[in-house]
This record gives structure tokens, C-alpha cells and sequence, in this order.
């Protein structure tokens, strides 16, 4: 094939996938692939990675970024290092990971670079090092990456690589929320709430956790029902609360289900209902990680079934057990 001919059918190929043509997408790719084009391999290898066109596969998504990567392609780089993290298609190996990311992150890759410094704040395939993740956010951050950003930002505010710094944290969220990034909205709500590095500000505390809220963030959504709960920032308004609170508990959040038990105990904003209040706080209690709140939540079990008679114990009790986190459908 000449030059010209193998350009036509690269753009042939996008188009497809644009429109999402899958099948047509694969069938002129992949003779292009055979042929040692990274762009080509790499297509193939997210083709395989998502399903489109294809058997989901995730094995042979891992061999076609490998050959793009070999090749160094950054992209495939960063591909296969996040395979290898995450253990698909290839067994989990961190230090394998870490190589391919650091060969992406050579590239000036922003996405592997974040990657990288998560790796080293977690001491994942490489040594702990919190002033190495802060430097490899930094790098990413500098680029304009959002989620650098908001880890950047995590680390001034926990003091991790870098000196405790309130104001930077906040500067650092605040680059990232105003991209749209839900985690950096979420931590920017907390700094107003708090008056950290900024003004305390119910109001944009509120502000930003309802960006982060309607993003599907948990946290955000449990911080804006108790806004409501508390009238801060939002009117006192308990349907709202519960609203909020109950979108993030059935995402599994711990704190909001404890949270919503509470409300459905004394019937604020939903009508008052100790069986539900029982399952709420059932499942709170199997899903908090800190130790005094996790007791706190199984003495108000004791309270809550002081008030229930055997079989309404027992329903709560086969609710719970039954209960699943609901999956949201995403908007388009």
C-alpha cells in the first residue's frame, strides 16, 4: 500500500469509529496493524479493552498496546502500565506497571504522570514516597491535568511531600473543580465548609458539592444533604437531605446511610419508618471503617430495635441482606 493509501484508510477507520461503526473501524484497522502502525494497534487494543467490534477481551487488549508500546507509542504505554495495575489481561504486576507508566510519563504523558505519583504515594511497585507523588502530580498538575490538580491538592492539605499548606490546597482544588473534575469540587466544598485555606462559606460550600453532587460524587452528595439537614448554606429543608443522603447511601456510602437512618427514625423529610431506619443503620455498621462510629451505629441498631416488635427485627434484618448499591443510569 502507498502512503496515500494507508493515510485514506487510517481516516476511513476514524470516521467509523466516530460514528461508531465498530465493525468497519476493526476491518480497516487491523490490516494496518499487522503492519507495525502504532495509532492502529493501539485503536485495536482499546477496541478490545471495551468490547466495540468485538469480543471484549482484554488479553488480546493488553497485546496490542504492548506492540504499539514497544514501539513507544506513550498512549499504549500508559495503557498497558494501567492493565498491568489493574491486573486485566495480564497478571497484576505494580512493578511492570510502574515501568511502562514512567516510560509514558518520559513522554511528558500528563494521565501517566498522576498515575505515576498515585503509585507513589501508595507505595504500589515502587517505595512509598510521598515527595516523589507530589513531584509527578506537580509535573502532570503543570500541564493542566485536573485530577493531578486535585492530588496535588490532597497532598498540601494533608502535608504529604510537601508542607501543610490550606490556601494551596484550596488554590490546587479550585484549578481542578473549574475543569469539572467532581473529586477536586467535593474536596473544595469541605475547604469552605471548614473555612480551610478559605473563607468558611456554607453557600459555596454548597455550590461546589452540588457540582460534585450531580456528578455522582458520594461524598459530595452526603455533604450536601447535611447542608440541608442543618439549613447551612441551603434552606432547612429535610426532603432534600434525604434526597441527597439517600442517592449516596444506595452507592454504599457508610456515613450517608447512617445519616438517612437517622432520618427515617424520627421521620425528618420521609415518613417515620424504624424498619427502614434498622436497615440503614445495619448496613452503615458493616460498612464504616472507623471504629467509634461503627459502634455508634450498632448501639442505635439496640435503640431503634427497642422500638420494634420481633417480626418487624426480622424484616429489617432479610432487607438488608438483600440489599444491593443501585447503579445509576449515566446521562448522555
Amino acid at each position: 500500500m502507498t502512503a496515500p493509501a494507508i493515510a485514506g484508510q487510517f481516516d476511513e477507520a476514524t470516521k467509523a469509529i466516530d460514528r461508531g461503526d465498530y465493525a468497519t473501524a476493526y476491518r480497516l484497522f487491523k490490516p494496518l496493524a499487522d503492519r507495525g502502525d502504532t495509532i492502529a494497534q493501539y485503536n485495536l487494543g482499546v477496541m478490545y479493552l471495551e468490547g466495540q467490534g468485538v469480543r471484549q477481551d482484554y488479553s488480546k487488549a493488553a497485546k496490542w498496546f504492548r506492540k504499539a508500546a514497544e514501539q513507544g507509542y506513550d498512549t499504549a504505554q500508559l495503557g498497558l502500565g494501567i492493565m498491568y495495575h489493574n491486573g486485566q489481561g495480564v497478571p497484576q504486576d505494580y512493578g511492570e506497571a510502574a515501568k511502562w507508566l514512567r516510560r509514558a510519563a518520559g513522554q511528558e504523558n500528563d494521565t501517566a504522570m498522576n498515575n505515576l505519583g498515585l503509585m507513589f504515594r501508595k507505595g504500589q511497585g515502587v517505595p512509598q514516597d510521598y515527595s516523589e507523588a507530589a513531584r509527578w502530580f506537580r509535573m502532570a498538575a503543570e500541564q493542566g491535568n485536573a485530577p493531578a490538580m486535585n492530588n496535588l491538592g490532597v497532598m498540601y492539605l494533608e502535608g504529604q511531600g510537601v508542607r501543610q499548606d490550606y490556601s494551596e490546597a484550596a488554590r490546587w482544588f479550585r484549578m481542578a473543580a473549574e475543569q469539572g473534575d467532581a473529586y477536586a469540587q467535593s474536596n473544595l466544598g469541605l475547604m469552605f465548609r471548614k473555612g480551610q485555606g478559605v473563607p468558611q462559606d456554607y453557600s459555596e460550600a454548597a455550590r461546589w458539592f452540588r457540582m460534585a453532587a450531580e456528578q455522582g460524587d458520594a461524598d459530595a452528595r452526603n455533604n450536601l444533604g447535611l447542608l440541608y439537614e442543618k439549613g447551612q448554606g441551603v434552606p432547612l429543608d429535610y426532603g432534600e437531605a434525604a434526597k441527597w443522603l439517600r442517592r449516596a447511601a444506595e452507592q454504599q456510602h457508610a456515613t450517608a446511610q447512617y445519616n438517612l437512618a437517622s432520618l427515617y427514625f424520627f421521620g425528618q423529610g420521609v415518613p417515620q419508618d424504624y424498619v427502614l431506619a434498622y436497615m440503614w443503620l445495619n448496613l452503615a455498621s458493616s460498612n464504616i471503617f472507623q471504629p467509634e462510629l461503627r459502634e455508634d451505629a450498632r448501639m442505635k441498631m439496640d435503640l431503634v430495635a427497642s422500638k420494634m416488635t420481633p417480626a418487624q427485627i426480622a424484616k429489617a434484618q432479610k432487607l438488608a441482606r438483600e440489599w444491593k448499591p443501585r447503579k445509576e443510569k449515566k446521562k448522555r
